[in-house]
């Protein structure tokens, strides 16, 4: 297995910027490559204008508190996860021939809807990682509330993480229900699925949950299912440790690395020759790459490729927030020798693209 080294890296710029759609904003940037098209999943999208040197989190100079930023400054809207397909099959360029999916409305749909007991302002449903098999597309989301006290990008709490269903002609999806709710893994338990790993030929289709301890460090847990079974959430099973092995009790799973945020991607890389992890270094910058020759482990250490140089322009308050880093394999070349990441700089607030090629 090769080591992480960088021969040389390039900064392409903030993605999806030019578009139809009114999108000024957006995070998450999560891709799940289709047959011939790669699918992202976002978290909360923002729809309108923004006002020039003005932080979005705090409109006038005043923080934004927990509501809804529909109507505020020059927004007309905030959808909380949305989707695009980009059809280019190298981001070399950027991510430049990508439609939105949309509504009857034709406005940008939002994939993963509220139910009847979830409130707006409060409640919210982001985007974690997915996968298609077959003609289905699976969709993890991570359930917020958001509280009355306290200043963004930190004023929620996690409800849990769930699972919802849907195909590529529709877009319509459905929550995967277990004992009457669709919270699959609750506060407690690591939040699944924030990267998924299926390996063409796989037996198993594997997910990555991040879950704080004590000390409010994340640390990596992993679960796996069989393609067939993903919507039988009793089928899944989480790694505990070679000598242990697999378990039926989420509660019982161990970390297999720690460090990262709740954003990440992992993958095989045929040109390193194993498992390649990319993720933010915790709040500090750095984008990390780290390598194992399993799904589960050892993971290496955390090897810097990328640091994050803030460059917005921001009149008074603001939040200087880098994270979401991640990797995205549909867009590699050279069997994965030159990989493209993007990550998220809250001011910025569009998923920015970096090219990096390995010795």
């Amino acid at each position: 297995m090769k080591p992480i080294k960088v021969l040389k890296a390039r900064d392409l710029g903030a993605q999806f910027v030019n578009n139809p759609n009114k999108m000024v904003g957006q995070d998450g940037a999560y891709s799940i490559p289709l047959k011939d098209k790669c699918l992202f999943f976002f978290g909360d999208t923002l729809i309108g204008k923004r006002t020039k040197g003005e932080s979005l989190w705090y409109p006038g100079g005043v923080p934004l508190g927990p509501v809804d930023m529909t109507g505020i400054g020059g927004l007309e809207k905030m959808i909380t996860n949305t989707a695009l397909l980009v059809y280019n099959k190298t981001a070399e360029n950027g991510f430049t021939d990508f439609k939105y999916i949309l509504d009857e409305s034709k406005q940008l749909k939002q994939l993963i809807t509220l139910e009847e007991d979830e409130d707006h302002n409060w409640d919210r449903i982001w985007c974690l990682h997915g996968v298609a098999i077959k003609e289905k597309i699976y969709l993890y989301w991570m359930k917020i509330r958001m509280l009355e006290e306290g200043e963004p990008p930190a004023n929620f709490v996690v409800i849990g993480s769930g699972l919802a269903v849907g195909d590529v002609k529709e877009w319509n999806f459905k929550r995967i229900y277990k004992n009457g709710t669709s919270i699959l893994w609750d506060e407690t338990d690591p939040g699944f699925a924030s990267a998924v790993c299926y390996p063409e030929g796989s037996e198993y289709v594997y997910l990555y949950g991040t879950k704080n301890d004590k000390s409010g460090e994340h640390h990596l847990h992993l679960a796996r299912v069989k393609p067939d079974e993903i919507e039988m959430i009793d089928n899944y099973r989480y790694y505990i440790s070679d000598e242990d092995g697999w378990t039926d009790d989420v509660k019982k799973s161990k970390p297999v690395f720690e460090g990262m945020p709740n954003e990440l991607s992992v993958d095989y890389n045929e040109y390193i020759g194993g498992y390649l992890s990319v993720h933010s270094l915790d709040l500090t910058g750095k984008i990390v790459a780290r390598t194992s020759p399993t799904p589960w482990g050892p993971w290496s250490k955390p090897v810097e490729i990328w640091k994050i140089i803030p460059t917005t322009k921001i009149e008074g308050p603001k939040l200087e927030l880098l994270y979401a880093g991640k990797a995205h394999p549909f867009f590699s070349k050279d069997n994965g020798k030159t990989i493209y990441l993007t990550y998220i700089e809250f001011e910025e607030y569009y998923p920015h693209l970096v090219e990096i090629a390995f010795e």
